[in-house]
C-alpha cells in the first residue's frame, strides 16, 4: 500500500513573513521607480510598508536587496521547474525546456517588471547586489544540474560551467531584448542565446539517447 506524504502548508506566521517581505518588496520598488533607486533609503521604504526600520532588517541587508526580491523569486521558481523536469533528460535539454515553460508560465510581460530591469541596469550599485544575488542561486541551479549529470564531474565543475552558462544567457537575453523589445519577443532571444550557448555542452546538450536533431528549436 502506498502512502501519500502531504507537505504541510506554510503555517499563518509563516504567511505573515512572507506578505511583510513582498510589501516592502513593492514599496522599495515603487520609491525608486518615482524618485531613482540612488534616492531612496531604508528608512523611507519602511515607511512605505508600514513597518519599523527594524523590521526592514529582519528580511533585507539594505535596500538593494529589497529591490532585488523580485527577481530572486522568479530564478527561484524556474530553478524548481528545472528540478521537476523529466530525470530521462540531459542537462542542458532540461535548462532550455525550463526556460520554455518559464516563459509560457509567465505569459505577457509585466509593465511595471520591464520598467524595473531598466532600472536595475542604470544603477552600478544595484548591478553589483544583483552579480551577488544571482551567484547564490546559480549554486543552487548546479547543485539541480548535478543531480542530472550522468557524465563524471568529481568537482562539479561541469555543472557549475552549465549553471553559469544559463544564467548569463538568460542575462544577456534580457539586456538584448530592453534594448530593442519591439524587433523579437524576449522568450524568442532567450531559447536562441541558450541554443548557441549550448552547443559549447557537446553531448550534454542532447537528450539521453536522441540524435542531433533533438535539441528544442527556437520558437
Amino acid at each position: 500500500m502506498t502512502t501519500e506524504v502531504r507537505v504541510p502548508e506554510p503555517g499563518l506566521r509563516e504567511r505573515k513573513k512572507t506578505a511583510t517581505r513582498q510589501a516592502l518588496h513593492e514599496a522599495a520598488v515603487r520609491l525608486a521607480m518615482a524618485h531613482g533607486a540612488d534616492k531612496i533609503t531604508v528608512e523611507a521604504v519602511a515607511d512605505e510598508a508600514g513597518v519599523s526600520r527594524r523590521t526592514f532588517s529582519n528580511y533585507f541587508a539594505n535596500k538593494e536587496e529589497a529591490l532585488l526580491y523580485g527577481d530572486r523569486q522568479r530564478i527561484g521558481a524556474l530553478i524548481d521547474i528545472v528540478r521537476a523536469r523529466p530525470a530521462g533528460e540531459a542537462p542542458w535539454v532540461a535548462l532550455t525546456r525550463a526556460a520554455q515553460e518559464f516563459y509560457e508560465q509567465l505569459g505577457e510581460l509585466d509593465p511595471q517588471w520591464v520598467a524595473q530591469s531598466r532600472l536595475m541596469r542604470a544603477q552600478p550599485a544595484l548591478a553589483a547586489q544583483q552579480v551577488s544575488t544571482f551567484a547564490a542561486l546559480e549554486r543552487e541551479l548546479a547543485a539541480a544540474v548535478a543531480e542530472r549529470n550522468d557524465e563524471p564531474d568529481p568537482q562539479g565543475m561541469r555543472a557549475r560551467l552549465m549553471a553559469a552558462a544559463f544564467m548569463t544567457a538568460m542575462r544577456v537575453s534580457l539586456h538584448v531584448w530592453l534594448e530593442a523589445p519591439d524587433e523579437s519577443s524576449l522568450d524568442e532571444l532567450v531559447q536562441r542565446s541558450l541554443a548557441e550557448t549550448g552547443r559549447g555542452f557537446g553531448d550534454s546538450g542532447q537528450a539521453r539517447g536522441a540524435g542531433r536533431g533533438a535539441f528544442p528549436a527556437p520558437r
